[in-house]
């Protein structure tokens, strides 16, 4: 009751969200006057606009408006009870509603879908905004999997038994971050009365649900690119500055040196300035010319994990977050998921460090 009231008053300025923007992009100038970083050599390319710019908000465009038209389907048709019941029983042992497992489970498919069904859900009432957290990161297991079929066969050519035993570890650490968040939420959440849903008393003519949907859909459409649009600029110039690259250095400079030997810093280097492709490709190069060994190429492909995805997520994932969710929402769970990430790799490649030690 409360969150609807909340949802029909004037929203105010997202302060939040100028502030960060302004102080990345002041932080971005800083470090380009002072630490001198390379600026990108795009600014000189006339086809910079089309190329950084038009052609990535583009697609983000079209990727988000996918997402969030399929996922106020699945709502307004009703099949949010059919999804769920996919994943009931886990998520009725964690306390969680069916919002919850439908969200889940329409992760397997497309992630925008999922989160923008999380937003629906709670501006409906459906789900409190820690159902909606807790989901959301409990969507990082759906997540993975569905990238798995495209990392497998890009890492295993590359890095071989090192790329395999990569991909179980951080597989392993996947599955203790779940079971984690759902151990917690049985603690925290209240149990769920089940209620029995009659769907066919709510059935609707696809004819009706299309055009219910599609005035919602623009008007959140609408709202979400007033945020994206600013979000995406400032990251883009922040970028082109070469801040990125310096914090990405910054980071890995202390790591390797202590844990793995020096020639494992082009492998975590890689990582970071390139896409992960290139440092499963140095990873193989290293393994094959006999530098590192398996277990030493395992463990630098994990710190290039630790490292590289949390900038990676703040420089791509933050306008979409902030887009779909209110940007102070957005930013707590990137930080979150990103955090539990990380603890979560580093768990399980210490576990594996000290038993490969024996």
């Amino acid at each position: 009751m409360t969150d609807t009231v909340l949802q029909k008053k004037k929203k105010p300025p997202p302060w939040l969200l100028y502030g960060i923007l302004g102080a990345l992009l002041l932080l971005a100038l800083l470090v380009f006057y002072f630490g001198s970083p390379t600026i990108s050599s795009s600014f000189k390319d006339p086809g910079f606009l089309w190329k950084r710019l038009v052609k990535p908000l583009l697609r983000m465009t079209l990727l988000i408006s996918i997402g969030l038209f399929a996922g106020q389907i699945i709502e307004a048709s009703g099949w949010t009870g059919r999804l769920s019941a996919i994943v009931r029983p886990l998520m009725r042992w964690g306390h969680l509603p069916d919002g919850s497992g439908a969200s889940f489970t329409t992760a397997f498919v497309s992630g925008t879908a999922a989160q923008a069904m999380l937003v629906t859900f709670h501006e409906e009432g459906k789900l409190t905004r820690k159902e909606v957290i807790l989901t959301s990161l409990l969507n990082g297991l759906p997540a993975y999997f569905l990238h798995l079929p495209t990392t497998f066969f890009i890492i295993l050519p590359l890095a071989g038994q090192a790329g395999l035993l990569y991909l179980v570890l951080t597989l392993i650490a996947t599955l203790l971050r779940t079971a984690g968040l759902v151990t917690f939420s049985r603690f925290s959440l209240a149990p769920r009365v089940l209620k029995m849903v009659d769907e066919k008393r709510e059935r609707k003519s696809w004819r009706v649900v299309i055009e219910e949907t599609w005035q919602k859909f623009l008007k959140r459409l609408q709202r979400i690119m007033l945020l994206v649009v600013p979000v995406y600029l400032v990251i883009m110039l922040v970028s082109q500055l070469g801040f990125f690259s310096w914090l990405r250095l910054k980071l890995a400079g202390g790591l390797t040196s202590t844990v793995v030997p020096v020639e494992a810093m082009s492998v975590v280097i890689f990582s970071l300035v390139a896409e992960f492709t290139s440092g499963f490709a140095a990873a193989g190069a290293l393994l094959d010319a006999g530098t590192l060994t398996i277990r030493e190429t395992v463990i630098a492909l994990l710190l290039g994990n630790v490292v590289a995805t949390p900038v990676r997520a703040l420089r791509h994932q933050l306008p979409y977050y902030m887009g779909i969710f209110r940007p102070k929402l957005g930013v707590l769970l990137i930080t979150l998921g990103q955090t539990l990430r990380v603890i979560s790799v580093i768990i399980v490649g210490a576990a594996y460090v000290l038993l490969t030690a024996l």
